[in-house]
């Protein structure tokens, strides 16, 4: 299902719409708590309060006894992570077996990627490799959280609103399914074997991008060891030269082929080279 009028899929639309509320409940509570004390009594600032709060920021909150009745312990937090790490594990296993062992996708997972994100004729196609480490990033995250829950954290008697309860569950079910759907935007159809000049991105500013990105790659990993290892550093100046190399002929060879060529496009490092 697609938004045509605004070019948003459904999946797209519920995001959009979940971080409007956010921000209209933000700016609310920001103008609200400049009130005089005496309208922060009546019903609707208190049911406001009271639906956005939860755990320490409710506990000195004053608030009328009829909106206790909303109120689940803040300890049943682990029944988010629980969820998550059953549905998110559930997509990932029909991952790994669409993208491994060559399986169909399920017809109701087809069905639901169809409503979210209009995408059709799914079940024959293998999931990018990214998308399958989000997914695995995503169920280690939950299994850790979970873990936390059950054995770090300590709750004492907070509450949380039951509607951000039953939010909390659907949030974890609406992600597994939204990283699934966003796999849909990275597919693509052939349309020629030749070659033709590259547009869009990063190459409108260099011609071999993918050789910039190597590059930073190798620098990353000399920061993550600290950026103090000559010899690493050694290892990033043989990829820079080694990647500037094959960058500068194939860029050489797009401006030689094709005479319109962007002249303000450089061969490796954007501006510079």
């Amino acid at each position: 299902m697609t938004w045509s009028r605004v070019g948003l899929r459904l999946v797209d639309f519920v995001w959009l719409l979940l971080s409007f509320s956010f921000f209209v409940a933000l700016g609310a509570h920001v103008i609200l708590k400049r009130l005089p004390p005496k309208y922060k009594t009546c019903r609707p600032y208190m049911f406001f309060q009271d639906l956005i709060r939860y755990g320490k920021t409710k506990q000195n909150f004053k608030r009328d006894d009829w909106l206790c009745v909303f109120d689940v312990p803040k300890r049943w937090f682990w029944h988010f992570y629980a969820t998550s790490l059953v549905w998110n594990g559930l997509l990932l296993s029909v991952s790994l077996n669409i993208t491994l062992r060559q399986q169909l996708c399920p017809m109701w997972l087809t069905s639901l990627i169809h409503i979210l994100s209009g995408s059709t004729d799914t079940e024959n196609e293998a999931l990018q490799p990214g998308t399958v480490l989000v997914q695995m990033l995503l169920w280690f995250h939950s299994l850790r959280r979970l873990l936390e829950c059950l054995y770090v954290s300590v709750f004492s008697d907070g509450v949380i609103h039951v509607a951000q309860y039953v939010f909390g569950l659907g949030y974890y079910v609406l992600l597994g399914l939204t990283v699934v759907c966003s796999d849909r935007l990275t597919k693509g159809k052939v349309e020629t074997l030749g070659h033709r000049v590259p547009k869009g991105g990063c190459f409108e500013l260099v011609s071999c991008p993918h050789y910039l990105a190597e590059l930073l790659i190798y620098v990353s990993m000399s920061l993550v060891l600290g950026g103090r290892s000559l010899t690493w550093w050694l290892v990033v100046l043989y990829v820079l030269f080694n990647q500037a190399l094959a960058a500068l002929l194939c860029h050489d060879l797009y401006v030689s082929k094709y005479e319109s060529y962007p002249k303000q496009r450089k061969a490796f490092i954007p501006f510079l080279m």
